[in-house]
């Protein structure tokens, strides 16, 4: 999965049969995993945590991957035929109708924005033609919905950015972006866990650990989360 975002993957061959409604559907991708793509709204999204918590228990053979707006999974083919799979696909997107999803803690981030912490704060302001203290009130003063993780352990996609704060990507990714950087890439915006190369325009800092394998759940956030950031000044 890249870092940049997670919107569905290219599908690799035809559209296998479902009786799924538009835009619903589930496509091979590849020869030992299939997608159900349902769109990233976050009503489909509520929707999806239900199937992917469901289609654990019922089929744990299966690797179950949770993305922005699709679920994927992967499997065996010699050992589970690709019907089994798309059926419980269908069975479990069907079942979620109406489901609301777990009910996510509510997470407040202390963030320090612009300067050491935020060096990408300038372009963001520049790009988006608010003032640095804009584009802070407006990231800090959302709440958002963690959609999914991936990338790296504890990287959470975070749905409800502002649309006005949407940024496009650097063009030239940095080789290291350090562990606790708040970013915008595109019309997402997430905090690194761990240290990495990136490419996401860095606006901020946080002293919460995301990610930590020694905890009793090494992830800060889960799915359905909600997530506020908190401006301080250090």
């Amino acid at each position: 999965m890249m870092e940049a975002s997670i919107p569905m993957p290219s599908v690799m061959s035809e559209r296998l049969p479902a009786n799924l409604p538009s835009p619903v559907s589930i496509q091979p991708f590849g020869e030992s995993a299939l997608m159900l793509g349902v769109g990233a709204s976050l009503p489909a999204q509520r929707r999806l945590w239900a199937a992917w918590h469901a289609l654990r228990e019922r089929e744990p053979r299966v690797e179950w991957v949770l993305g922005m707006g699709n679920l994927t999974g992967f499997f065996d083919p010699l050992a589970i035929p690709a019907a089994r799979i798309e059926s419980a696909l269908e069975a479990a997107w069907q079942e979620s109708a109406g489901a609301e999803g777990e009910a996510g803690k509510r997470v407040e981030i202390p963030v320090v924005y612009g300067g050491e912490a935020g060096p990408d704060l300038a372009v963001v302001a520049e790009r988006t033609g608010l003032r640095r203290d804009e584009v802070i009130a407006r990231h800090a003063g959302a709440e958002y919905i963690v959609y999914c993780l991936g990338f790296l352990p504890g990287f959470a996609y975070l749905g409800g950015l502002d649309p006005l704060l949407a940024c496009p990507r650097r063009a030239s990714p940095r080789i290291a972006v350090p562990a606790g950087s708040v970013a915008i890439g595109g019309a997402q915006t997430a905090v690194y866990p761990l240290a990495s190369p990136g490419g996401w325009q860095l606006i901020g800092h946080t002293d919460a650990v995301l990610f930590d394998p020694y905890r009793e759940t090494p992830g800060l956030l889960s799915p359905g989360d909600r997530v506020v950031f908190v401006p301080v000044t250090s």
